[in-house]
């Protein structure tokens, strides 16, 4: 993470979601399955038990007409028999299921037939589903099990697919981290998927590449045009020096000055950015340095070292650098008075102006744009270098506002 980039909330990793989601859609698979299973048995019992009470009373009524006895289960106006059944309109034989259960016998499926005419007693036949229904618990709970333990095993493979992607998808991840953090040379390569996210680590990679190509041609033409303005920005300020005193020329001669100031600082930032830039280090008080650096800006600043001077091993030209250059800019798009502290190995540089513009804080230090306009004036290169030699020193150079106002730039050195 950049030091401008915001913190990232917590968040799920996608392995989890993935896995969460076949676990979802394995529950309802296996609950739409399940109740698909017990209804259509169920339905199937109950048409198998009206099937069977209906061609039992049509050969009880042929018993019945021909011999005057009952076969075995068939009644006559039984007290169990359902009101439908209980005063037939016709002579048809009709069915009828009741799921009451009433002490020992479960649901039943019955058939009736009146066995003469109007007012004569109707013939009866009841099925018990009671052990039908039993074998159909039994069928629930064994898919119940089932779908247990597929959800069991499904879970894992979830899981473990979902993880395959999520580590492809976090190595693009990475790689457009890094290059967002200035490693332009930084690639995904081949995912192995030949999928969308191998399309997208191609796409990330192609990006990669356009944009280290345009950034080394900006990066080549900022540095050809510094080298080819110094010789005659030189020039100028040999032949300002030339004029006779005057108003004009100390004007003339400031000028050239602020552009032969511009052109240093372009080509500075053109050996930060190809890398070129290689600290000499050495053990100085940095308490002694800082006091240094401001004191050769000639601008005012309190200074304040809390505690024992430590000693640091750092590259001291630099540092003055650094310290010199967040000093300037606190003095010219800031207000004062300014504070500069040192404590332990870091340095801290306030101001109590208007404070640092939301863009710098979010994305960092931009050439040539110093944010609001009343900041003040200027090219806006000083904290875009201060930045690029903090980088040189291996260390921490972050940006904030204070909460009663002003600008705060912290320089944390490296152990």
């Amino acid at each position: 993470m950049t030091p401008f980039e915001k913190p990232r909330p917590g968040r799920v990793p996608l392995r989890w979601k993935i896995a969460a989601l076949a676990a979802a859609t394995a529950c309802l698979v296996a609950v739409a399955v399940g109740l698909l299973v017990h209804f259509w048995t169920a339905s199937d019992i109950r048409s198998r038990a009206e099937m069977r009470a209906f061609n039992t009373v049509h050969s009880a009524m042929d018993t019945y007409r021909r011999t005057g006895t009952l076969i075995e289960g068939a009644e006559l106006d039984p007290p169990g028999l359902p009101a439908a059944l209980r005063d037939p309109a016709d002579g048809d034989r009709h069915t009828a299921y009741d799921g009451h259960v009433d002490g020992n016998s479960g649901p039943t499926a019955w058939a009736a037939q009146r066995v003469g005419g109007p007012g004569s007693p109707v013939l009866a036949y009841g099925v018990n589903t009671n052990p039908d229904l039993y074998g159909l618990r039994r069928l629930d709970a064994t898919m119940t099990v089932a779908s247990l333990i597929a959800l069991a095993a499904a879970t894992p493979l979830a899981v473990y697919g979902a993880g395959l992607l999520g580590r492809r998808l976090s190595r693009v991840s990475e790689t457009a981290s890094r290059i967002s953090a200035g490693d332009l040379d930084a690639r995904t390569g081949p995912t192995r998927g030949r999928d969308e996210v191998d399309d997208i680590a191609a796409t990330v990679d192609l990006m990669a590449d356009t944009l280290g190509r345009k950034l080394r041609d900006e990066r080549r033409f900022t540095a050809d045009v510094a080298h080819e303005l110094r010789t005659p920005v030189g020039g100028l300020l040999a032949a300002a020096d030339l004029l006779a005193p005057g108003e004009t020329e100390d004007l003339l001669r400031a000028r050239v000055r602020d552009l032969r100031g511009l052109v240093e600082d372009l080509l500075e930032i053109s050996r930060l950015d190809a890398g070129a830039e290689l600290p000499v280090h050495a053990r100085v008080p940095l308490g002694a340095v800082v006091s240094e650096a401001v004191a050769r800006t000639g601008l005012a600043a309190e200074i304040d070292v809390t505690g024992q001077a430590e000693g640091v091993e750092t590259d001291p030209r630099r540092l003055e650098r650094i310290v010199g250059n967040l000093v300037v800019n606190a003095h010219r798009h800031g207000r004062t008075p300014v504070r500069v502290t040192v404590q332990g190995r870091t340095v801290v540089v306030r101001d109590h102006g208007p404070g640092f513009p939301a863009d710098l804080l979010s994305h960092g230090p931009r050439r040539f744009h110093t944010g609001r306009a009343e900041r003040g004036s200027g090219h806006g290169l000083g904290l875009t270098i201060a930045l690029g030699q903090a980088r040189v020193l291996g260390a921490d150079l972050r940006f904030a506002n204070a909460p009663d106002g002003g600008a705060v730039a912290t320089l944390h050195l490296p152990t």
